[in-house]
């Protein structure tokens, strides 16, 4: 068990099985090119079944080194889904169930990178405050696609000729896609006050929006790593402190045995 326990919590062991991913998610998009995919299926498929079976072999010894520690850690759930969906799905004919599956494995990259867990974490930590942001987008969306509707929609009918064009519209606007030539300088020739509008809705709704985002997920992914070091400072004094004991009972050993 301990020999097993060094194998599976080696790092060695580890990279391996990010390079397999990573060889994983190559093999998956070059399965997307059919002269290939044609050429050589034997070989995707016999590829596929052992990289399947490497990962339910790593799943099967963390179970039995982590025990009920395993299911306590929601990646490992996670690892152990995609895993016993590819293995329950390998042979049956729910072949689309079974590709969203070997997708699915690319994600296990951030079950194996700390970093891109704690990005992750920080993301999930970040939804409460974005659902807030996103509501206060929303009624932004909303005045800004009533405003339009009310004072562009005879200018320009195709896009802001009711609520839900509008809304399709700012939402171009929003990823700053083609805004200025295919939507806002037409109407700017009708309408010379129209930059105020537009200029607003994306300084508003792009720019100090998606930074509250953004920074809300910095700031979450800031006190992860923080909390990791306060855990990794505790740690070390914890080991300093069994250092010293460990010299004070050498020592006490040594006064006994010279008495």
């Amino acid at each position: 068990m301990n020999s097993l326990r060094k194998f599976v919590m080696d790092i060695r062991f580890n990279r391996f099985i990010i390079g397999l991913i990573i060889f994983n998610a190559i093999l998956i998009g070059l399965e997307t090119f059919p002269n290939i995919y044609e050429n050589y299926h034997t070989y995707f498929v016999v590829i596929d079944i052992i990289i399947l079976a490497i990962f339910t072999l790593e799943v099967i010894f963390k179970i039995i080194v982590l025990k009920k520690g395993f299911f306590s850690n929601p990646w490992n759930i996670f690892d152990l889904v995609i895993v016993l969906g590819s293995v329950i799905l390998y042979s049956t004919p729910f072949v689309s169930v079974l590709r969203i599956f070997r997708v699915l494995r690319v994600f296990r990259t951030i079950t194996v990178i700390p970093t891109l867990r704690r990005i992750v974490s920080a993301l999930f930590m970040a939804i409460p405050t974005i659902s807030s942001v996103l509501l206060i987008m929303l009624i932004i969306f909303y005045v800004y696609a009533i405003l339009g509707t009310s004072f562009y929609g005879d200018i320009a009918p195709e896009y802001f000729g009711d609520i839900f064009l509008s809304f399709v519209t700012l939402f171009q606007i929003f990823t700053l896609e083609s805004w200025a030539s295919g939507i806002f300088r037409p109407i700017f020739t009708e309408e010379p006050w129209s930059w105020l509008y537009f200029i607003s809705f994306i300084v508003i709704a792009t720019f100090i929006m998606i930074n509250l985002i953004v920074g809300e997920i910095v700031n979450n992914a800031q006190k992860i790593t923080d909390d990791i070091e306060e855990d990794t400072d505790e740690i070390k004094e914890d080991t300093s402190e069994i250092k010293e004991l460990r010299k004070e009972i050498r020592e006490l050993k040594e006064m006994l045995q010279n008495k």
